[in-house]
């Protein structure tokens, strides 16, 4: 049962995930780190986690540090990253929406290059006007529980410590239904570790 709850569970979200309309298309493929004057108003589809944003002469701008993106067109989970780059739009993106740490993913055009400091270094920044702007939501993280058992004891029971799936009395010592005489419990043992789930929908707001 429980394998088939999380075979439901995951054709479920394979489902919910989607490409989102706006920024599908083809691009340029050009990496933030590799921007130079020759490809100034060349368009792009980029996407990465936001570092910080900023809000001034009518315009927000979000400093994102730049991933690859997956099949549905979303910012990996990987450490490796092409660079930083600065998505600017004419409209108030909110820095109370648009908080650092949140993924995104812009298409635009890249306009050119500013040099900001991060910490005591020079960084060359490339500059988008965004077109289009998608604001992911907040990936859903759960924990499972992954469990092994001794090889030698019966795999019957458990997994709660030896002591069957009915508990202490009704796993080991419950009479001859289901007790000692239907097996020597195993020592069961096991971990708790982090799944990530996509949520629904895939976007939570998109800019035009």
């Amino acid at each position: 049962m429980r394998l088939l709850a999380l075979l439901t569970l995951i054709l479920v979200l394979s489902a919910c995930t989607t490409i989102p309309e706006q920024i599908q298309g083809t691009y340029a493929e050009i990496s933030p780190a590799r921007v130079e004057p020759s490809v100034f108003g060349s368009d792009v589809r980029w996407g990465g986690v936001i570092v910080g944003s900023t809000a001034r002469d009518n315009q927000s701008c979000l400093e994102i540090l730049s991933h690859d993106l997956d099949k549905y067109l979303r910012p990996k989970i990987e450490d490796s990253t092409a660079g930083r780059f600065i998505a600017c739009q004419a409209d108030f993106l909110d820095p109370m929406v648009f908080t650092a740490g949140r993924e995104v993913t812009i298409t635009g055009k890249i306009q050119k290059i500013e040099v900001r400091k991060v910490e005591d270094f020079d960084y060359r920044y490339p500059v988008v006007m965004v077109n289009d702007l998608v604001l992911w939501q907040k990936r859903q993280v759960v924990m499972r529980y992954r469990g092994f058992s001794d090889p030698f004891y019966d795999p019957f029971y458990g997994p709660w410590y030896g002591y069957g799936r009915r508990g202490y009395w009704g796993g080991y010592w419950g009479g001859w239904g289901g007790g000692y005489w239907g097996g020597i419990p195993p020592y069961q043992t096991g971990y708790l570790e982090p799944k990530v789930l996509l949520p629904k929908p895939a976007i939570i707001e998109s800019q035009e």
